[in-house]
């Protein structure tokens, strides 16, 4: 695991919008996207470098992390409609090669059943990028979740509505359940990406990246993977302990190795 820290929202997500363009310079063909605010500036920048240097999303296939039950994909906070929107309508991304859960299947167990086997078809995603909950949830895999989950459906936590109350018009319309990709599943991708932003991120981030691997906090299990990748803003890396080192390795990084 690399910690990058970086001044605030904007470096954080110019620096994970490089590393993208970068693995897609090198031959990735899939990627995994993520949600929520922290993601965003990265998808700006992508735009921007879409506009100004070139960067092509024409033949990239997009698999989402999770998707809300009981939202259309025409909903302007279903996860599809999401990304079609900060990444989609910015760059030369083909909205139909666009993977997502459905919403508003009748059967979201056999919907996840569905979306898990065509990651497997489609996969492995080649770069993963994926927020942090204040509870260290990654996609909707909320504490408690094994560490060896696949895609499910999941009940969301009260805190985690609370914390997505803010795209809503009412918090009583966030949906309760999610078909969510599960950890293992989640750790299958080649590259894993976290970005977190803000100082209430930084108690989750201590506790993924320097606490035990625990199913209490499922975004540990990043822990565990050969590849990953975690991009904070100073805020969000106040509470890291060895803050020092992950500046020294920033600082003497060898020439060429990249992220």
């Amino acid at each position: 695991m690399e910690v990058v820290i970086r001044t605030d929202a904007a470096e954080a997500g110019q620096t994970v919008a490089g590393i993208v363009h970068r693995a897609l310079l090198n031959g990735a063909k899939t990627l995994g996207l993520a949600t929520g605010l922290s993601p965003l500036s990265a998808y700006r920048d992508l735009g921007r470098r879409h506009r100004e240097e070139g960067l092509t999303l024409a033949d990239v296939d997009v698999f989402l992390l999770d998707e809300y039950v009981g939202l259309p994909p025409e909903h302007p906070q279903s996860y599809v409609h999401v990304i079609r929107r900060e990444l989609a309508d910015r760059t030369d991304l083909n909205p139909d090669r666009v993977h997502a859960p459905s919403g508003t299947t009748a059967d979201p167990l056999a919907e996840a059943r569905r979306y898990e086997a065509a990651l497997a078809a489609g996969g492995p995603v080649d770069v993963q990028l994926l927020g942090i909950g204040v509870n260290g949830h990654i996609g909707f895999n909320e504490p408690g979740s094994s560490l060896a989950s696949r895609t499910r459906l999941k009940t969301l936590t009260d805190a985690t509505r609370r914390a997505n109350a803010l795209f809503f018009e009412n918090p009583e319309d966030v949906p309760r359940h999610v078909i969510t990709q599960g950890l293992a599943t989640i750790g299958e991708a080649r590259h894993l990406i976290l970005i977190a932003t803000g100082p209430h991120k930084a108690q989750a981030v201590a506790a993924a990246v320097e606490g035990p691997v625990s199913a209490h906090c499922p975004a540990s299990i990043l822990q565990l993977h050969p590849h990953v990748t975690v991009v904070l803003d100073e805020l969000a890396a106040s509470q890291l302990r060895d803050q020092p080192y992950y500046r020294y390795v920033a600082r003497h990084k060898p020439a060429g190795q990249g992220y």
